[in-house]
This record gives C-alpha cells, structure tokens and sequence, in this order.
C-alpha cells in the first residue's frame, strides 16, 4: 500500500513538469512546420507568434486561463474582401431588383435609384440612412429560414467581378492560419462584425470554421409566429435591433460574450473601440489592425500612409497614430503577407 502511494505521489509531482513538456513539444513541433506559412517573417508574424506562446506556456507568468482566451475577428477587410463594396450590400443590390419588380415605388427614392443604375462610385457614397432603408426592404418580409436559404444560394452563385471567384474564396489565407492556430492553443475566435449577423452565420462556420453562436453583428428585430400550417417561425421585421459597429462592437461583446477579449483584429475606423477595449485590459493582450496596401493582389485605400480615401473600410491616418501610441500591431498586407488567397497557390 506504500508503494502504491508513494507512486501517486510521485505521479502527481511530476504532473506539471509532464504538461509544460508535452506543451513545449507541441509548440516545437508547430513551430518547425510554421504555422503561419502565408506570412513573411516580420514584426506581424512574431508578434502572433510571441502571443500565444506567452498566453499559453502553463510556465508563462503571462499565461491565460483556457476560459478566458477569446479573440475577436472583425470580418469585412479583415478575414475577407471588402472592396469596392461590402459582400453583403452586393446581396442587397441583387435583392432589390426583384424586390422593386413587387414594389416599382421604390424606384423614386433617391438610395435606391443609385442602386438600380449600378453606379458603384453612387452606391459607395451612400448614407447610413438610404443604406439602413434599402437593409430594411431588402431582408424584411423573408422568415430566417427562407434568408438563410436565399442567402446561401446567393453566395453559392455570386462572384467578384474584380476576381471572378465566389465571394466566400475571397478570404484571406494568411487570416485563415491565424483561426487555427488561436483555436489549436485553446481559444475561443468570435466574429465580431457591423454586417449582417445573419448573412455571416450562413457562411462562418464552413468557411472560418467559426459555428453560428460565435457571431455577432448588427442584428434585425425577429417576431415570432406560425405559418399557414400552424408551424412557428420567426421572421425578419423592418427594424434594426442593434448595430454592432465603432462603440457598438464592445457593447456587443460584453452582452454576448461576457468575457473582456485578449486579441483583437480589426482593419478600419468601425474597430477602434474593439481594439481600445481589448487592449485596455491587464496581462497579456494583442491588437492589430489590417492596413490594405496590395493594389495588384487586392486593393490599396486608406488613407492612412497616403493611400487612397475610401468610405468602404475607412483607415484613417489618425487610426495609424493611435495604433502606434498603443502598441497595437499594423499588418501592411504588401509587406507581410506572402499570399493572400488560397486560389494563388
């Protein structure tokens, strides 16, 4: 009986020293396979790198318990193309040909006339109000069901006029790398995005790997009910619930989530807050923000650097600048990336 116990004991000593092997083996070995193969050695890659292992070495006075590694993805000009125009007002364009067909009054407002004339240097210089109206017209109407369905059918079909490729192979691959190797050493990934909550979630988990209830966006009012044969339902009203951009993104975050995140990715003027947030934290935190820069692989705007001025993505100069007071981390996509989409290879 002794000896038994005094095996256990022995066991539970080493425990510890057996994990943080078994952990630096792991790291080792992603390290030698480089999990970030579509990235240039550079200050980005290493402050990645630098990240996890400092929140995940159980020997890191740095290190994050599992329940609180939450990382925060926005989504358009982050993880995928957003120029010249959000994927999802694309969607909304396309919806409200048919749409206008049912209701030909609509042709008289001003929005939605520059919809319908397919100007994109018009629909690029949309208000917040015509795009909140024709958001509204669009989506309305349609149970979640039958959106789900359209807009999966939708993003099955449509492609990029720039790419000729479907708007869902038009994420980044070097992003992509990035999920994994956060979700690989125990961290929860939550899109955080001032899109569609809905439209995401038809596509997230498929194409990031991130399921539905890790998605939060500017949300629609719902009303339940029953349909012909008595069945419930919920369909989309003509009413925003919540828009989950600039302030509005940690908001979200603290209702949906709970948890302060200790990384955050952003590309524009629409993620300050997220980041300030993120970062305002103690312990271990990372920001970095996506400068688009790569007009022959994708695009180039800003107009931080002296790029050109954009209202699609906007990153302003003095984004640029409080970036470098916090210490957060500018991706410059030329410079770092060494692909990125997966179809170059």
């Amino acid at each position: 009986m002794a000896e038994v116990v005094r095996r256990r004991r022995w066991t539970f000593r080493i425990g510890p020293i057996c994990l943080a092997a078994i952990w630096f083996c792991a790291l080792a070995a992603a390290e030698e396979g480089d999990p970030l193969p579509s990235w240039n050695e550079g200050e980005a890659k290493q402050a990645i790198l630098k990240f996890v292992r400092a929140t995940t070495d159980p020997e890191s006075s740095e290190m994050v318990p599992a329940d609180e590694r939450i990382a925060t993805f926005d989504n358009d000009g982050t993880l995928w193309v957003e120029h010249p125009m959000y994927t999802q007002m694309m969607y909304c364009i396309d919806r409200l040909k048919s749409v206008v067909e049912q209701r030909p009054e609509l042709k008289e407002k001003s929005g939605f006339k520059a919809v319908l004339s397919g100007d994109r240097e018009a629909i690029a210089h949309l208000g917040m109000d015509e795009m909140k109206e024709i958001f509204a017209v669009t989506l309305a109407g349609m149970t979640v069901d039958e959106f789900q369905a359209d807009a999966a059918h939708w993003l099955a079909t449509a492609k990029s006029r720039r790419f000729d490729r479907l708007y869902t192979e038009l994420v980044y691959q070097p992003m992509l790398e990035v999920l994994a190797l956060f979700r690989a050493h125990g961290f929860k990934t939550y899109i955080v995005t001032g899109g569609g909550q809905d439209f995401v979630r038809v596509f997230a988990q498929r194409v990031y790997g991130i399921p539905p209830e890790q998605v939060i966006g500017t949300a629609g009012v719902t009303k339940y009910g029953y349909d012909k044969a008595g069945q419930p339902q919920l369909t989309k009203e003509p009413k925003l619930l919540f828009i989950d951009d600039q302030a509005g993104k940690p908001e979200g975050i603290n209702l949906l989530i709970g948890r302060r995140p200790v990384a955050a990715f952003g590309n524009s003027i629409g993620d300050r807050q997220m980041l300030e947030y993120t970062t305002a934290g103690s312990g271990s935190r990372l920001g970095m923000l996506l400068l688009h820069d790569d007009a022959e692989r994708e695009f180039a705007y800003g107009p931080a650097e002296n790029l050109p001025a954009t209202r699609v993505g906007e990153f302003t100069q003095a984004l640029h600048d409080e970036a470098t007071m916090r210490s957060w981390t500018v991706i410059r996509m030329q410079r770092d990336w060494k692909t990125v989409f997966k179809f170059e290879k």
